[in-house]
């Protein structure tokens, strides 16, 4: 009897469930209609086709249990969202809780973002953007694939594919006061872009907001794939691949951080591959440039501040790594060590330890195929060169997440420098243009 009449109240809870969060299927006709009714906890499943009235994501709210999820089919073809004159194609005011996955955007060669969190938005939180392929975004510079105008915190990025945008990602605003808060953006592709592959901009004085973060916070960005080998900007208008600006330089914020670790950045024809300041953490990373700079840490709109570059694999036939203080800087711990660098200049800082550092010639000794094409290069150290080296003073780097599984995501042995951590042969993914696995 007892048996049954727990039987009896798991179904009811399960029917609670059911009648709560519901699937509706729309097409190209009918999902404005019913993209304006969703609840906490629905699904809208949008079936393939061509989709040309945009996505309004307007005043819908999930909640932390119960996200409201839009979504194309998770095989197969997917919804094609066609850009218009004037709109970007999925446009978002005051949402939170919101999941977006499986469409793909053609800006069409038009002046128009892809993703856009309005500027006259007062926020949008708790937003998930994964499996999206944005292309055709690349009309001039100021053209985005995903933007962010107004206060935003607790995104999640991941697994997008970003192909010739005016700017990939650009997440924040040029004034400072539209700040991007405790992020998560990770597994993406952005390739060729003309400007930033993704910037992450200063930030001023932080708003009050209800649930609007205010603790130090992080924000992630892992195991991407950064590339401008192909029509980046030249002269005054040339990029980062990746810049991220300063947290707010005092109150709530200012002891936030970057942890960028895992990511490939390659081929910069025109600029350094990653420029930033502030407080960051810049670790288990493979940068290939055969152009200019790679690491360029340096005064922006603020000063570099609290600065831990280690574990990176470098190679460029400029500078490596450099770390050019501003007034103030040195109140702060600012260092680069247990990195992997070849390049005419190796390291510019003041504050260095235990890197394996040469000229670039000298990589192919020390790494198995540094200059072979991508698919086959292979910067995984050789087993010959893996000498009992000096064990890196691991201390500064324990409060960062996965500060100690390498590139390939492997537990790594704290003897070896740079962005794999193990010898012999390499058991991982080799960089090439796609999403890292």
């Amino acid at each position: 009897m007892f048996l049954r009449h727990i039987v009896s109240l798991l179904l009811l809870l399960c029917s609670s469930i059911l009648q709560a969060a519901s699937l509706v299927t729309a097409d190209a006709d009918n999902y404005r209609e019913l993209l304006s009714r969703l609840e906490p906890g629905d699904t809208l499943l949008l079936q393939p086709g061509v989709y040309k009235k945009g996505l309004p994501v307007h005043q819908l709210n999930g909640n932390k249990d119960n996200p409201i999820i839009i979504m194309g089919p998770p095989e197969g073809p997917v919804p094609v969202f066609l850009a218009r004159p004037g709109y970007a194609t999925i446009s978002m005011i005051n949402a939170s809780y919101i999941v977006i996955r499986n469409l793909e955007l053609n800006g069409q060669g038009m002046a128009v973002d892809g993703v856009k969190c309005e500027g006259y938005a007062d926020w949008a939180h708790h937003i998930t953007l994964e499996n999206l392929i944005i292309k055709g975004h690349g009309n001039n510079q100021q053209t985005v694939g995903i933007s962010t105008k107004c206060p935003a915190w607790s995104w999640v990025i991941r697994s997008n594919t970003i192909m010739g945008a005016g700017t990939g990602i650009y997440l924040g605003n040029s004034d400072g006061n539209a700040p991007f808060v405790e992020g998560l953006v990770e597994n993406n592709l952005i390739v060729d872009t003309i400007g930033y592959n993704l910037q992450i901009k200063h930030q001023n004085a932080r708003p009050e907001i209800p649930s609007m973060p205010l603790d130090p916070s992080v924000t992630i960005i892992r195991h991407n794939v950064f590339s401008k080998e192909k029509g980046a900007a030249t002269g005054p208008l040339a990029r980062p691949n990746v810049l991220v600006g300063h947290w707010p330089v005092k109150g709530n914020g200012s002891k936030d951080n970057y942890e960028i670790y895992g990511n490939f950045f390659y081929q910069n024809p025109t600029e350094a591959l990653f420029q930033g300041e502030g407080n960051l953490a810049l670790y288990n990373n493979l940068f290939v440039n055969g152009y200019g700079n790679a690491i360029r840490i340096q005064p922006h709109n603020d000063i570099p501040r609290s600065i831990h570059v280690f574990y990176n694999t470098v190679i460029t036939p400029e500078t490596g790594i450099s770390i050019i203080s501003g007034q103030g800087s040195e109140n702060y711990v600012q260092h680069v060590s247990a990195n992997v660098i070849f390049a005419s200049r190796p390291i510019a800082a003041k504050s260095q330890e235990s890197n394996s550092i040469g000229q670039i010639e000298d990589a192919v000794d020390y790494l198995w195929k540094p200059f072979a094409p991508l698919g086959t290069m292979d910067l995984y150290p050789k087993v010959k060169n893996i000498v009992k080296l000096k064990l890196v003073d691991t201390a500064s780097f324990r409060v960062f997440k996965d500060w100690d599984m390498d590139f390939n995501k492997r537990k790594r042995n704290e003897h070896v420098r740079g962005a794999y951590g193990g010898e012999g042969l390499n058991p991982g993914w080799l960089p090439q243009i796609e999403r890292k696995p």
